[in-house]
């Protein structure tokens, strides 16, 4: 590795933190999002020891973290001839990493919760169909879930929408409907009554 000016390395540093920090609330594991960052920051490739080294982890906590990421394929492996070492560089499209985020995150978390879901709702249509109505309490719970099934599908549909735009790179498209979207924003601000107008 290349010797880094002072800046630099407290830049780094500032960055692999806020990015862990960031996808930590979006669910994503800390270390995994610490060391793709790390790899992110870096021109050139670390090998795990670096890795190791500039983040304090152990050698297990790396290795499980670096197959996730390059299950992920946000980051590749490289290998130097000579060096039996294995590097590791990261996936440096920025389309091409939200777009991978999107997608596992839609396939490992929002997709089970929505089977899940259904099994619910099904479980109660089950009762729905016998000889006997759901009793009220039953008929609630299930309006609720139902909706928020409804929500789920949706969102599914909309994430599913807006992959090819990113997959592709189209930011022109992108920034229109962010544009049509605030025009809707700025539209029903300006036909909803004000508090005054309400009373």
């Amino acid at each position: 590795m290349a010797g880094h000016s002072t800046s630099y390395l407290a830049a780094r540093d500032k960055f692999v933190q806020l990015w862990g920090n960031m996808a930590s609330s979006w669910g994503i594991n800390k270390t995994m999002s610490q060391i793709h960052a790390l790899l992110y920051a870096e021109s050139e490739a670390l090998h795990t020891d670096e890795i190791m080294s500039i983040l304090d982890i152990s050698r297990g906590n790396a290795n499980m973290n670096l197959r996730r990421l390059l299950d992920w394929e946000l980051i590749h492996k490289v290998q130097f001839e000579g060096d039996r070492k294995d590097y590791f560089s990261a996936e440096t499209d920025v389309w091409k990493i939200v777009n991978t985020i999107i997608r596992e995150r839609q396939q490992r978390e929002i997709a089970p919760i929505h089977n899940r879901i259904e099994e619910c709702i099904t479980l109660l249509e089950r009762d729905d169909t016998s000889d006997f109505e759901l009793d009220p309490a039953s008929q609630e719970f299930k309006k609720r879930i139902q909706n928020y099934n409804d929500f789920l599908v949706m969102f599914e549909r909309f994430t599913n929408a807006l992959l090819p735009f990113i997959t592709k790179k189209n930011l022109t498209l992108l920034k229109q409907l962010v544009r049509f979207v605030e025009a809707k924003e700025r539209l029903n601000d300006l036909l909803s009554p004000s508090p005054e107008e309400k009373k």
